[in-house]
Order: structure tokens, then C-alpha cells, then sequence
């Protein structure tokens, strides 16, 4: 047994829903004709590794690629499947958070592999917003409350907004949500892991 199932990750079946968390991130929509296709650009080649077996886990056909400046994309094919969670997150051209969203564990870690850093030693740790897209921020908020999960939303005047986790209950929290972080020096580097918070509030 891998050390993932031990974690709130592993609850419940893979879903085309779980890549909401890369959309709550900077993920974006293409929707042509009657199929659909959830993207986002990474900084890390493990956190496209890790978004692509989250799509395959669902049953999507993952692509990844590099952007011309360098950067890492992760891209489903273009599928009816991922059409009902494409309209769920648009409203007209425009990304939008569904009412009253609550994202799953999976959606969490497809969350922190899209955007997820780490804070002041590992005693803070961040999960990226959609610069592009304030109005999300608001209620992507309210949303990680709504999991369990109180956030500070910070940065939302700069180019790095995000909803910053502290505090030992909540940490441990989100560890359990979003399971073990790839297998890759990367991802370990910033991956929240619950043995530091021990002396924290």
C-alpha cells in the first residue's frame, strides 16, 4: 500500500471533478464544439507529472508540453468528459467559482500540484490564485473554508495572490487532504508534512 492511501487524497473514486483545484489555480478552459480541454502552465515539470496522473486517474488523456519560453503545460485532450466541469467554471468567456463549491481532497492536491508553495520554513504554506482572475479569489476563500480549511487570502494587489494555511490544526489538515507529494526532490521541497508543526498553534 502507497503512502497516499493513508491520506484524505485517497477518499472516494477519481473524478473528472478532481482538476477543479488546477481551475481554482491557474488552470484555464477551452471549450470547442461538444468537448472540452482543462489546461494550465507550471513552473515545475513534477507538478505537471503529478496534474497528468490526476487526469489519468479520471480517465482523461494528459499532454504535456513546453510553452516557448520555457515553462512546463499540462493539458487534458480535448473530451466530451471534461465539457460539464468546463461549463460548471465559466460563466460566458470568463472563469467564475461555482456556487457554493467545496473542493474534495483531490481537488485540494490538484490545487497544491498546480500552485501550492511554502512559507517561512514550512510553517506557512500557500496555495496559488489565478492572478488574471480576481474576482475568484473572494470565493475560492470562502470555498477552502467551506472544506474545513481557514485561509488568509493575500497578494491579491500583486502577481502572486494566494490563500496562505497556518497553524498546526489547519496544516495537518491539509497534509491529510492532499496525501504524499510526488516522488521528486521538487515536490518534497515544498510538500506540507505535519512532523514541524508539532510546537505550533
Amino acid at each position: 500500500m502507497s503512502q497516499l492511501s493513508f491520506f484524505g487524497a485517497e477518499l472516494g473514486p477519481p473524478s473528472v471533478a478532481d482538476l477543479s483545484g488546477v481551475l481554482a489555480a491557474q488552470g484555464r478552459v477551452a471549450i470547442r464544439g461538444d468537448r472540452a480541454r482543462i489546461s494550465a502552465v507550471v513552473d515545475a515539470p513534477w507538478r505537471a507529472t503529478g496534474i497528468a496522473h490526476l487526469m489519468s486517474e479520471a480517465g482523461l488523456e494528459p499532454e504535456i508540453g513546453t510553452t516557448d519560453d520555457g515553462r512546463t503545460t499540462v493539458c487534458t485532450a480535448f473530451a466530451a468528459e471534461t465539457v460539464p466541469l468546463a461549463l460548471l467554471w465559466m460563466r460566458g468567456t470568463v472563469k467564475t467559482v461555482p456556487f457554493e463549491w467545496v473542493p474534495s481532497s483531490r481537488a485540494q492536491r490538484a490545487w497544491f500540484l498546480a500552485a501550492g508553495t511554502k512559507e517561512v520554513d514550512g510553517e506557512r504554506y500557500v496555495l496559488g490564485l489565478d492572478p488574471q482572475t480576481p474576482d475568484t479569489h473572494a470565493p475560492l476563500a470562502e470555498a477552502f473554508l467551506r472544506a474545513g480549511i481557514a485561509p488568509t487570502l493575500i497578494g491579491t494587489r500583486g502577481s502572486s495572490p494566494g490563500l496562505r494555511v497556518s497553524g498546526r490544526k489547519r496544516l495537518t489538515r491539509l497534509v491529510e487532504n492532499i496525501g504524499a507529494p510526488p516522488d521528486d526532490p521538487g515536490a518534497w521541497e515544498v510538500w506540507p508534512r505535519a512532523a514541524p508543526w508539532d510546537h505550533h498553534t
